[in-house]
C-alpha cells in the first residue's frame, strides 16, 4: 500500500517527494521526513524507497537503454543541451531550494554551483561530439577505438553539493548513451526531484534518468547488487564505500569512487601571506562540509605566529547565519547527527592537549564555530580522521622535507595546496604530494577537462574529460585487417 506524498512548497517552489520511475511519480509504503538544516523545520515528506522500487528502478532503466544507447550522438547531444537550458531557466528556483534543504550559501548557489550544473551537461554534450582517437596501424592492421555504453548506471551522491555532484555523474552517464537510476542523499534529496522534471521537459525518454529516495541499507544495496547494473558511481564516505565495494562484488560491478579526504595547506616562508590566509579561510566553505578541504594546514616554523595572527583577525570577520542572507559567509550543519559528530572530534581533541585558539564549540541551531586548533599530534585523530566541519588543524614544520612527510603521513590523498613564492620549489613539493589534484597558490580552480579523483583512501579512479567516457563506456579496439574485404566465391 502506497502513501501519499504532498508536494513540498520552498518559497512558492513545489517539490514533489516521490520517486521518479520510468517517466512516472511513483510513491512508496513509507516516508521520511525532511529537515532544513537552517531553522530545524520539516520541509515535507519524502517516499522511502525499498528494494521494490530499486527493482522497478533498474529495470526501467534496462528497457530504457537499447533505445537511448542507439540514439545518435548529436541528439543525445542535443537533449543534455536542453536540460542545461532548463536549469538555467529554473536557476534561482534551484538555489533556493537547495539552500533550503542542505544549508549552503545562497549567494553561492546562485553565482557558482548552479551555473556549474548546467555547465556539467553543456561540457560533456559537447565533449561527446569530439570524443575519438586517431586510428592507428599495427603491421599493415588498422586498429579503431570506440566508446559502447556500458548500460543501466546507479548514481549514489552526497549531502553536501547534491545537484553539482550529482550532474557531475549524470551528464557524462547519460551523454556516453547510458541510463541512469540516481540515489540523492536523504539528507538533501529535493533538488533531484526537480532534475527529474527540467530532464523530462527537456525531451529526455523517460526510463532514461530515474530518481529514488531511501536510506542504503533499505534500496542502496538492493542497487549496487543489482546484477543489471553495469556501472557504480559514489561520492561519500569510505565506511559507505566499503558496504557498496561488498554489495558490488557478486557481479564485480566496475565503480567509480570519489572518497573522504584530510588534505594539507602547505604554506612556506616565502609565500604571500595574506594569499596563504585566504586560502586558509576558503577552507570554512560550506561549514567546512566539503572533501577537499584543507583543513590541515601546515606552516613554516618562521612564520607560523604571523600567519596565526593574521588567520584569526580574518576569521573573526566572517559572519555566521543565515545562508539566505547574502552577508552571511558561513552557514549551518546539514544534520544534528553531523553537529554532534563535528563536536566529539573537538571535545576529544581539546581533552588530549590541543588548543582552540578560536571556536571549539556549537553555536545556537546548528550552527558551529569556525575552529582553529594547534598543539595536535600528527598520529591525534583530529589530524587523520575526516571530520567534516568548520574545523582546520595548524601544525608548524622546519623545511621542505618534513613539510612533505607531513602533508603525506594520513591514509587520504584527495587533494593538496600549496602556497609559495618559489616555482622551483612548487615543482619539487608538488612532485612528491600523495593526491589527485594539487592546488598552487590557488584553490578549488576546477576544469572539467581534468582528470578528478583521489589517492588511497580517498577514491578509486578518475573522472573528467575522456576519464568520464573511459568509465562510463566499455572501451573497445576493433583490428581490421588489410586487403580484407575480398567476398568469398
Amino acid at each position: 500500500m502506497t502513501r501519499e506524498v504532498p508536494a513540498a512548497v520552498i518559497a512558492g517552489v513545489p517539490v514533489d517527494g516521490r520517486h521518479w520511475i520510468g517517466g512516472e511519480r511513483v510513491a512508496s509504503g513509507e516516508t521520511f521526513t525532511d529537515i532544513s538544516p537552517i531553522d530545524g523545520s520539516v520541509i515535507g515528506e519524502i517516499a522511502r524507497g525499498t528494494a521494490e522500487e530499486a527493482a522497478a528502478a533498474v529495470a526501467a532503466a534496462k528497457a530504457a537503454f537499447p533505445g537511448w544507447a542507439a540514439t545518435p550522438r548529436p541528439e543525445r547531444a542535443r537533449i543534455l543541451h536542453a536540460i542545461a537550458g532548463g536549469v538555467e531557466k529554473r536557476l534561482e528556483e534551484l538555489a533556493v531550494v537547495e539552500t533550503t534543504d542542505n544549508g549552503a550559501l545562497l549567494r553561492s548557489h546562485r553565482r557558482g554551483v548552479m551555473p556549474r550544473v548546467a555547465h556539467n551537461f553543456r561540457f560533456f554534450a559537447d565533449w561527446l561530439l569530439k570524443l575519438e582517437h586517431e586510428d592507428f596501424e599495427t603491421r599493415g592492421h588498422t586498429n579503431h577505438v570506440s566508446w559502447d555504453p556500458a548500460g543501466p548506471c546507479v548514481l549514489i551522491t552526497p549531502w553536501n553539493a547534491p545537484l553539482m555532484l550529482a550532474t557531475w555523474k549524470v551528464a557524462p552517464a547519460l551523454a556516453a548513451g547510458n541510463t541512469v537510476v540516481l540515489k540523492p542523499a536523504e539528507w538533501s534529496p529535493l533538488t533531484a526531484s526537480l532534475l527529474a522534471d527540467i530532464a523530462a521537459e527537456a525531451g529526455l525518454p523517460a526510463g532514461v534518468l530515474n530518481v529514488v529516495q531511501g536510506y542504503g541499507p533499505e534500496i542502496g544495496d538492493a542497487l549496487t547488487s543489482h546484477p543489471d547494473v553495469r556501472r557504480i558511481g559514489f561520492t561519500g564516505s569510505v565506511a559507505t564505500a566499503r558496504r557498496i565495494a561488498a554489495s558490488a562484488a557478486a557481479n564485480l560491478t566496475p565503480m567509480s569512487l570519489e572518497l573522504g579526504g584530510k588534505s594539507p595547506l602547505l604554506v612556506f616562508a616565502d609565500a604571500d601571506l595574506d594569499l596563504a590566509v585566504d586560502l586558509a579561510v576558503e577552507q570554512y566553505d560550506n561549514a567546512g562540509q566539503v572533501c577537499l578541504a584543507a583543513t590541515r594546514v601546515l606552516v613554516e616554523e618562521t612564520v607560523a605566529e604571523e600567519f596565526t595572527r593574521r588567520f584569526v583577525g580574518r576569521v573573526s570577520r566572517l559572519k555566521q547565519g543565515d545562508p539566505r542572507d547574502e552577508a552571511t559567509d558561513i552557514g549551518p550543519v546539514i544534520h544534528p547527527c553531523q553537529l554532534e559528530k563535528i563536536d566529539g572530534f573537538v571535545q576529544r581533541a581539546l581533552a588530549a592537549g590541543a588548543r582552540a585558539v578560536i571556536g571549539g564549540h556549537p553555536e545556537q541551531g546548528q550552527y558551529y564555530a569556525p575552529t582553529l586548533l594547534t598543539g595536535v599530534a600528527q598520529t591525534s585523530e583530529i589530524v587523520q580522521e575526516e571530520v567534516f566541519g568548520p574545523v582546520v588543524t595548524l601544525q608548524t614544520f622546519t623545511g621542505e622535507e618534513e613539510a612533505v612527510r607531513l602533508a603525506n603521513d594520513t591514509r587520504f590523498g584527495l587533494a593538496a595546496t600549496v602556497a609559495t613564492g618559489d616555482p622551483e620549489r612548487a615543482g619539487r613539493v608538488t612532485a612528491q604530494l600523495v593526491a589527485g589534484t594539487v592546488w598552487v597558490n590557488c584553490f578549488f580552480v576546477r576544469d572539467l577537462r581534468a582528470p578528478f579523483g583521489g589517492s588511497r583512501r580517498s577514491g578509486m579512479g578518475r573522472e573528467g574529460g575522456t576519464w568520464s567516457f573511459d568509465f562510463y563506456c566499455d572501451v573497445k579496439n576493433t583490428v581490421t585487417a588489410p586487403n580484407g574485404w575480398k567476398a568469398h566465391g
